[in-house]
């Protein structure tokens, strides 16, 4: 089933898009680190426009919720402090960050937006408020928010602004909070798509209604949304980035396997994927490939790698969080690896299509581990691994469908409780359990030829709902399960 030519009868809002799922950044975390780093910025950077840059004395940033509770572990303080320096996730070189910062936190001054040098003491200017939940007067009540204010020489505020970061690297503003007069970068504008959906019952039902796959379907929305290029066809431009994305993730996977040692953080958690990499390649080169289930072995190394590299602060894509970032490389990973009739348009229909599943969460429930567990990171990762797979290997959108209802139904109720609030314990072995648990998901779904029971839409809602119903202290703030074990210092 290849993927066509993108058409251009659209007059619908914009959608969530592959490439806002799929992002380049940094580890640890999507939410703690990326998500800051980019509220940061955006802050620093709207200053000029506003007439205030030249005016700021100092910068006084506020962490509530779960930012401030696991912060620290999450690496929050150094994404801040990155971010008012005027850099982005997706651009900074990981390598430099450490000198970076430490270069920031010696001299106590910071460049604000990469330009106007400006005291930054971290004690008096950056607060973890671990006893307050959400940000005062926030009108949205998301657990990852923080606020930056603004302050001239004489201690007057020039502006204030409060952010949140909600998931996958994704921020948004409160309005509440925001100053009047200041311009406000938009994160995501343009055109409309020709075929949109806001239910996995409407998906199937356009795919049918105009004889598409699911991923034909997403590549002429992706179309829809790509940046007008004289050079190539938009097309071209989403097929390209695709690659892009799929180059980073093997990149990940290369570093993460041939790196050793301990990761930072405190727990001393060795790296292992480097180690259960040798062992497989030692059974291979003794000829003993015997064993059925080996290629779920390279599944575990593969998601392991990618987990690893996240946890140690290494160039990472968001797959739809940093969290659970392994599971969908580990599972495109398998099909190029394992699958005799792979080929690169069965790569181009896995993200395609996981897309189409990660937009159905990110828009009706949410990919954010502080708000509705971790079954809204790895949950989410493994369901839109499974959907990818299966379109990978020729599935009807019925089994498209099934294999993302099977992969979420059995993640559902998982609690986000990382120890010392470090994106390790268990983090990284949950990510190769969701890879493999994606993996037999679609095999379920392809050897199904009758209509199941639950469908998508009742597994995103039931998820959703239980994520509401979860106590706070088992949703990414380390007070809770797991993270009892070691108390963050």
């Amino acid at each position: 089933m290849g993927v066509g030519i993108c058409d251009s009868r659209y007059n619908h809002p914009v959608p969530t898009s592959l490439f806002d799922l799929y992002k380049i950044g940094v580890g640890p975390s999507s939410s703690h680190t990326m998500g800051p780093m980019k509220a940061a910025g955006r802050f620093a950077r709207d200053l000029a426009p506003a007439g205030l840059l030249n005016r700021v004395a100092r910068v006084q940033v506020d962490l509530y919720g779960s930012l401030a509770l696991t912060g620290l572990g999450h690496g929050t303080d150094r994404a801040v402090l990155l971010g008012l320096s005027g850099h982005e996730p997706a651009t900074i070189d990981p390598a430099a960050i450490d000198s970076t910062v430490k270069n920031i936190r010696v001299a106590r001054r910071l460049d604000l937006a990469g330009t106007r040098p400006i005291a930054f003491d971290e004690i008096s200017d950056l607060l973890f408020h671990r006893d307050i939940m959400f940000p005062p007067g926030a009108q949205m009540h998301h657990p990852n928010g923080l606020r930056l204010t603004a302050i001239d020489a004489t201690g007057v505020i020039l502006v204030q602004r409060t952010f949140f970061s909600i998931g996958g690297g994704f921020v948004t503003e409160d309005a509440a909070q925001s100053a009047a007069g200041v311009h406000a970068s938009s994160e995501k504008s343009g055109p409309a798509v020709p075929f949109p959906f806001h239910s996995a019952a409407e998906l199937l039902a356009t795919a049918e209604a105009n004889e598409l796959s699911i991923s034909q379907l997403m590549l002429e929305n992706e179309c829809a949304l790509a940046a007008p290029s004289s050079e190539q066809p938009p097309v071209a431009v989403v097929r390209d980035g695709i690659d892009r994305i799929w180059a980073a993730m093997q990149n990940c996977v290369k570093r993460g396997i041939a790196a050793e040692g301990i990761l930072p953080g405190g727990l001393n958690v060795r790296r292992r994927a480097h180690r259960l990499a040798a062992r497989l390649e030692e059974k291979d080169a003794d000829g003993k490939r015997s064993d059925p289930l080996a290629p779920l072995d390279w599944v575990t190394v593969y998601a392991m790698a990618v987990n690893e590299e996240n946890a140690a602060g290494g160039r990472v894509v968001t797959a739809p969080t940093n969290g659970a970032a392994g599971v969908v490389p580990a599972v495109a990973h398998y099909y190029h690896r394992f699958i005799p009739e792979a080929d690169h348009e069965g790569i181009v229909r896995f993200f395609l299509t996981s897309a189409a599943i990660g937009i159905l969460y990110k828009e009706n429930a949410s990919i954010s581990g502080a708000e509705v567990g971790c079954q809204g990171e790895v949950g989410v990762a493994c369901s839109m691994a499974a959907a990818g797979l299966t379109a990978a290997l020729g599935g009807s959108n019925g089994q498209v469908e099934h294999a993302a209802e099977i992969a979420m139904e059995h993640n559902l109720g998982m609690t986000c409780d990382p120890i010392g609030g470090l994106v390790q314990i268990p983090c990284i072995e949950r990510n190769a359990m969701g890879a493999a648990k994606a993996v037999q998901a679609s095999r379920l779904a392809l050897n199904e030829s009758a209509e199941h029971k639950v469908s998508l839409d009742q597994v995103i809602r039931t998820m959703y709902l239980t994520g509401l119903d979860m106590q706070s202290r088992y949703k990414e703030t380390s007070l809770a399960g797991l993270a009892l074990n070691q108390i963050e210092c």
